[in-house]
């Protein structure tokens, strides 16, 4: 029944959230107290982010959300113009050489999370308004490929590759499905692998990351130290983990505990358990937005939740195979749980919106 899966999108939800609540805490309490004196700075942001996510998503569960539609193209292009926005000096927020914020006081807003969900939705009507139109090369397979090349022309001139590789994939996926040609899909990625090619080994630190993937111990305290220190927490944890609030990775030997990398933080205190729940939470998760998936009540809600469980399923494989050293080292999050202001907000808005999709579908 429809309201078993919203009931059960929504604890697995809560429980992630409750789960990465509590690890950001622990991740982030001594680094906090170093760096601003308050141990309870980076929780008491991201509850406030926690409040700004829920009032969005219970938002958005309260509009239809095929309404989305006639948003879709002003959602975009409003996106596209704060993309450029946040490229000019003196309106977007420069750290660490990427330019890729917008500073509020005490918040920071991600142009690029909103431009992932504009394009997903964009996407989403635009197969359901080709129809048929979708098989043909001019007319449905040419403009979401465009739209989608600005898109990541503007996110990577921030620069952020693993955004850029994330959302092509979503796209490309909801096309094929969509019934566009292989050939053609096909066709933009083998032209696509030069241009990779170009932007991975012609930047310094992305060529040093792909050789420390390949062997961490070549650079141990420069590039490959993120991956090493992550895979000491991994293996530190054992079974049961060291208990929690007890890591040592987290005192400043592991960089970004509280966010890239908290998933590590969590194999080191939780043990190979916890992280083999967090694993089973995300494919139950997954497994109920599939279900939502299958039983929208139209063409535009079947597509809008699979891109929508696609990013989010993206987001934790990535960053999960990221911390075990399976996967290059990329800037993404571990959903509902690492501490990301923008990122969190957005995925808690996509979920506000596979609970819409889900309330208006049929379930046998």
């Amino acid at each position: 029944m429809v309201y078993n899966i919203r009931i059960k999108l929504f604890t697995i939800t809560v429980i992630l959230i409750c789960v990465g609540t509590v690890m950001i805490y622990s991740a982030s309490s001594i680094y906090a107290w170093e760096r601003y004196k308050d141990g309870f700075f980076f929780l008491k942001r991201h509850i406030i982010f926690l409040l700004i996510g829920a009032l969005f998503t219970f938002l958005v569960m309260s509009i239809d959300y095929r309404k989305l539609k006639v948003v879709s193209k002003p959602l975009l292009i409003l996106s596209l113009i704060l993309l450029v926005l946040v490229l000019i000096p003196g309106i977007g927020r420069e750290v660490s050489g990427a330019r890729r914020w917008f500073r509020f006081k005490f918040i920071s807003f991600q142009p690029s999370e909103l431009a992932n969900l504009a394009m997903v939705i964009y996407v989403a009507d635009f197969i359901s308004r080709k129809g048929n139109f979708i098989k043909t090369f001019l007319r449905g397979f040419l403009p979401p490929v465009c739209i989608l090349g600005l898109l990541a022309l503007l996110i990577m001139m921030q620069p952020d590759l693993g955004s850029t590789l994330a959302i092509g994939v979503v796209v490309f996926i909801m096309l094929f499905i969509a019934g566009v040609r292989a050939g053609y899909l096909l066709s933009v990625f083998l032209a696509s692998i030069p241009v990779l090619y170009i932007l991975i080994f012609s930047v310094p630190y992305r060529r040093m990351r792909i050789l420390a993937f390949l062997n961490p111990w070549l650079d141990p305290k420069g590039s490959g130290f993120q991956i090493i220190q992550s895979q000491i927490a991994l293996g530190s944890g054992g079974i049961f983990g060291v208990g929690l609030g007890h890591s040592k990775q987290k005192l400043f030997y592991l960089p970004a505990a509280h966010t890239d990398f908290i998933f590590s933080i969590i194999g080191e205190e939780l043990g190979f358990l916890g992280t083999l729940a967090i694993v089973i939470l995300f494919m139950i998760f997954i497994q109920q937005g599939i279900k939502i998936m299958k039983n929208a009540s139209d063409k535009f809600g079947y597509f809008l939740a699979l891109g929508l469980i696609l990013m989010i399923s993206f987001k934790a494989i990535i960053n999960i195979g990221v911390s075990c050293g399976v996967l290059p080292t990329k800037g993404l999050p571990l959903p509902f749980i690492s501490y990301g202001g923008s990122s969190f907000i957005f995925d808690l808005v996509s979920v506000g919106i596979l609970m819409n999709i889900a309330r208006t579908g049929e379930y046998p």
